[in-house]
């Protein structure tokens, strides 16, 4: 995408930016995640059969991030090109190191994989970005996926820009998922970087997806129940044994007896919510006020044992 035309093109990207959309961190890195762990096996294989020569592809991070990220860590020589949607038309912005970009031209033109590539500290040549562009289309078609999941991405990509160009190219700013791919020969690594909206990714990878029926999936309802749930509030009591006593000693109770205490009770109380017991904790005192340490989680199994076999 290019500079903003028109003042109202440049107050949606300054509206974008500041409430473009977004979801839970979490949940957008793991849609991220499985979008380019399903992706990884094809993009090796078909890297191997463009190069004709073994290129080692490793998923390297996943993360949230903004679009105009992507070129933050490429150095000063990179290769990019941003592919379209239906939906977006910066659907996808993908870019690559001068490291990654020697790599892949070694690899297809024979270089020796056993010596180091000589480093490109300068713009790319016209040959290194259509090894550049060749690469990106692999990479996109492999994230792009298909049916109702797919991206729509429009592909083939458009011809991979660098240099001065790819410098100033303006990027829409919004939230993002940032997917690193590592590209390596025994002797040198370099990476792809892809950014992809997260507007783009929530419509389409699961994040608000509806099944068939127009039902929210699977994971939408589990992310969204685990984060009503998490928020809700709970009563805790803390609790500490008395010694046994046998029901005579209890019908004998009057008003200003005192109770002796187990030896261990201050160190066996009970921390429990709602008649369930979840830690073991130990009484004391801060100050003025009351203490209770959680020691470690109640054991149901071992509970019920112990009572079995009473000391």
């Amino acid at each position: 995408m290019t500079s903003p035309a028109s003042p109202s093109e440049t107050r949606a990207l300054i509206i974008e930016r500041l409430v473009g959309d977004s979801g839970e961190a979490a949940q957008v890195i793991g849609v991220g995640r499985g979008m380019a762990e399903r992706a990884l096996p094809l993009l090796q294989k078909a890297l191997v059969a463009e190069l004709g020569a073994a290129v080692t592809v490793d998923l390297q991070v996943v993360e949230v991030g903004r679009v105009p990220e992507a070129r933050s860590r490429a150095g000063d020589a990179f290769a990019l090109t941003i592919v379209s949607s239906p939906a977006s038309a910066d659907a996808m912005t993908l870019v690559m190191d001068a490291h990654a970009v020697a790599v892949m031209v070694s690899a297809l033109f024979g270089g020796d994989p056993d010596q180091p590539v000589a480093p490109i500290e300068r713009d790319l040549s016209q040959i290194e970005a259509d090894v550049a562009t060749m690469v990106f289309q692999e990479v996109a078609a492999a994230l792009n996926g298909s049916g109702k999941r797919s991206l729509e991405l429009r592909l083939p990509v458009p011809k991979a820009t660098s240099g001065g160009e790819a410098r100033r190219r303006v990027l829409r700013d919004g939230a993002a998922v940032r997917i690193v791919f590592g590209v390596s020969t025994p002797t040198d690594t370099g990476t792809i970087t892809v950014m992809i909206p997260q507007r783009v990714l929530l419509s389409t990878r699961g994040a608000t997806a509806r099944t068939e029926e127009g039902e929210a999936s699977e994971f939408d309802w589990r992310a969204r129940f685990s984060e009503e749930v998490m928020r809700s509030t709970v009563r805790l009591e803390a609790t500490m044994p008395l010694a046994r006593l046998t029901l005579g000693d209890l019908a004998a109770f009057e008003p200003g007896q005192v109770i002796e205490l187990e030896e261990n009770a201050q160190v066996n109380a009970r921390l429990g919510a709602r008649d369930k017991t979840l830690f073991v904790c130990e009484f004391g005192k801060l100050g003025q006020n009351y203490t209770v340490r959680i020691s470690h989680p109640h054991d149901a199994g071992q509970d019920f044992i112990d009572g079995l076999m009473p000391g």
